[in-house]
């Protein structure tokens, strides 16, 4: 358990590690391309290590430096696993890898942690039905493991539902160009998260990919393509810069985080501006993005976009006067935890008003105390906690070590503040 220890923040500037999303694509890209491919500034996370040991099983050799990845492309060929292939709670590996097994030989079985047996799935295994490949939740629940029968992957058309989760989007994306015909995806619900997609296209692009695309109704990537070996740097990742701006909001002072532009593919860049909106002032410069705290107030916003930042959007909410409405997550109770149940029994513990639905939460601000907080396995949970520790004494939060699957190093990050 860690104790949170009410301190007085100072303005300053932090540096954040490579980005999540970005670290998984362009793995998979490098693994899948032509050559040796140098991946910089990875992050070096459980999750991303994860993806990195399960292309391994694929048949793909990666020196891991630290500071960057060498990656020697198999040009799409994807080798027999020789064991199931093990992902841990690490949803963005399992989705991503479940599409890339359909072009590959034989039968490969993908699992995880307990939790990730409970996370859907099926979606995707549907998808990849409609394009003759075998794929199927092993015990029947939509959930994994999944067993996915690798063999000559002709393409075709789908019509794909992505109101769950936008990976299973990017994973049939990232496949397509491994196909003979080529595959065109026709999205019907959805989808969620449309950030993730750009940032899926991007990667696929920097690596040679051609798509087409009709806005996120539909998309086509043509098949018998070569993903191109390079040498790519992964930015640094807008979702943990979060919980940064989250500490200057709360504590009126001012945070930069080094390398950021709003001009950046991910979502969660727009984070900064949530606060903007809530009183707090937010500036780019070349150094990055800035927040100064100020007096909050409470908003109504759609976060459909940024679901990684409900948890620490909910917090400072416990901090602002009036009410905070978040809107249009409901799959956020499909992520690591229920997201939306757990951060507000979270609240609750903490004194703060708060409450959810099947599709988003509410929070009154005021009253917040001390509080040992559960993080349910959840390394959003953890950090985005912290932040309250911040305002208010008392804060312990069990579990710390959890911020491991996606930032080590956080706790050395938030001290210096």
């Amino acid at each position: 358990m860690k104790e949170i220890n009410t301190r007085a923040v100072r303005d300053g500037a932090v540096q954040v590690p490579g980005s999540k999303s970005y670290t998984h694509r362009m793995l998979i890209g490098a693994a899948l391309s032509d050559g040796v491919s140098r991946v910089e500034n990875p992050l070096r996370s459980e999750d991303t290590l994860l993806t990195a040991e399960g292309l391994r099983q694929l048949g793909v050799a990666i020196d891991d430096h630290g500071r960057h990845m060498t990656v020697h492309g198999c040009a799409g060929r994807i080798a027999p696993a020789k064991s199931d292939i093990y992902l841990g709670n690490s949803g963005t590996s399992v989705r991503l890898l479940t599409g890339l097994c359909a072009a590959g030989q034989g039968r490969y079985v993908i699992t995880g942690t307990p939790r990730m047996q409970e996370r859907p799935v099926q979606d995707l295994l549907d998808g990849l039905t409609q394009l003759g490949v075998s794929a199927v939740s092993v015990r029947g629940n939509g959930c994994p493991p999944v067993a996915v029968t690798g063999a000559r992957l002709v393409g075709g058309t789908v019509c794909l539902d992505c109101h769950v989760s936008s990976q299973y989007l990017s994973s049939l994306l990232l496949t397509a160009p491994l196909s003979e015909k080529g595959i065109t995806v026709t999205v019907v619900r959805g989808p969620v998260s449309k950030p993730y997609v750009d940032m899926t296209l991007e990667v696929m692009a920097r690596f040679g990919i051609r798509t087409e695309r009709d806005g996120y109704a539909r998309f086509f990537v043509p098949g018998g393509q070569t993903y191109r070996a390079g040498c790519h740097a992964v930015e640094p990742d807008a979702s943990q810069a979060g919980y940064f701006w989250a500490a200057a909001a709360v504590t009126g002072r001012s945070v930069t985080v080094k390398g950021l532009s709003f001009s950046s593919r991910q979502g969660d860049v727009k984070f900064a501006e949530v606060f903007g909106r809530m009183g707090c002032a937010v500036t780019e410069s070349k150094e990055g993005i800035s927040v100064s705290g100020g007096a909050l107030t409470g908003i109504t916003v759609d976060m459909a976009d940024m679901p990684d930042m409900v948890p620490t959007l909910a917090v400072v909410a416990a901090f602002a006067r009036g009410e905070t409405v978040i809107t249009n997550v409901g799959h956020l109770k499909a992520k690591e935890s229920d997201r939306l149940g757990s951060v507000v029994r979270e609240l609750q513990k903490m004194g703060v008003a708060a409450s959810c639905t099947d599709t988003g939460m509410t929070i009154l601000g005021g009253g917040a105390h001390g509080a040992a907080i559960d993080t349910y396995d959840d390394h959003r949970m953890a950090m985005s906690f912290a932040v309250a520790g911040l305002r208010v004494p008392g804060i312990h939060i069990k579990d710390p070590g959890c911020v491991a699957k996606s930032f080590p190093d956080f706790w050395e990050v938030f001290d210096s503040l």
